[in-house]
């Protein structure tokens, strides 16, 4: 039999984000530039990581994935979020703990129309010639720095992210808010991963544990945050709980 995650989800939805509505125009953010860094985690807890609706992946894993935006549509703004790797029924997604970000303006309208559980924090993506460094700053401490190491040129063909699925309350009630951006890559690399610090209880589950690097890329892409097509209850399998928007 498949496994389904077992998560409390008591805590969660009660500082889940609030969205009014779940009928939010699509939104063409140009230039962005995206880190990504994917870590095996500890295996012992990953059905507790995850809602009743989702799936672990074999081997689980944790995703970081950092944006910075140069302007457009939200303004100015750069946004990391905590993913943990899962499916919906079949199809990979990441289940998003948190995310931090550094514009108080972009933070709430991710959290209204998109459902991101976000907070304020110092944001930063710095490029250097022989590695991109993402670091995330709250209250003067390092809740995480993380990097793509000797980055090489490759197609952006080559580069998949996964659609998000957020928990948020909305008009129907507690719901998995399916996010899947599209992207138009300008430029892709990838290079090896490497992770200098995460403060996993601050991230929204502390028994997140990265134990093996497992892939990392940067790229500079247009990204589309879409009209939402699906929600999916957060107590029962996604493939019984989905619901078309």
């Amino acid at each position: 039999m498949p496994l389904l995650g077992t998560r409390d989800l008591v805590a969660d939805e009660s500082t889940a984000p609030e969205m009014a509505a779940l009928d939010t125009e699509a939104v063409t953010v140009e230039r962005v530039e995206i880190l990504q860094v994917m870590y095996e985690i500890a295996s012992g807890p990953m059905l507790d990581l995850l809602p009743p609706a989702l799936h672990p992946t074999i081997p689980p894993t944790v995703t970081w994935l950092v944006f910075r935006a140069p302007g457009g549509p939200l303004g100015a703004f750069t946004l990391a979020q905590t993913r943990i790797g899962c499916r919906a029924g079949v199809r990979p997604r990441g289940y998003l703990l948190s995310a931090v970000v550094d514009e108080p303006a972009a933070a709430e309208a991710l959290a209204a129309r998109w459902g991101y559980r976000c907070r304020i924090g110092d944001v930063a993506l710095k490029r250097f010639h022989d590695r991109v460094d993402a670091r995330v700053v709250e209250g003067g401490e390092t809740t995480l720095a993380c990097s793509v190491l000797d980055p090489e040129a490759i197609s952006g063909g080559d580069v998949q992210y996964v659609a998000s699925m957020h928990l948020a309350r909305t008009p129907t009630g507690s719901r998995l808010v399916q996010v899947d951006p599209e992207y138009t890559f300008h430029r892709a690399e990838r290079g090896r991963p490497a992770l200098e610090a995460f403060a996993a209880g601050r991230w929204g589950d502390e028994r997140v544990a990265p134990v093996h690097p497992v892939s990392a890329h940067v790229t500079v892409a247009d990204v589309t945050l879409p009209r939402l097509r699906y929600v999916s209850r957060p107590d029962v399998p996604a493939i019984e709980g989905t619901e078309k928007l």
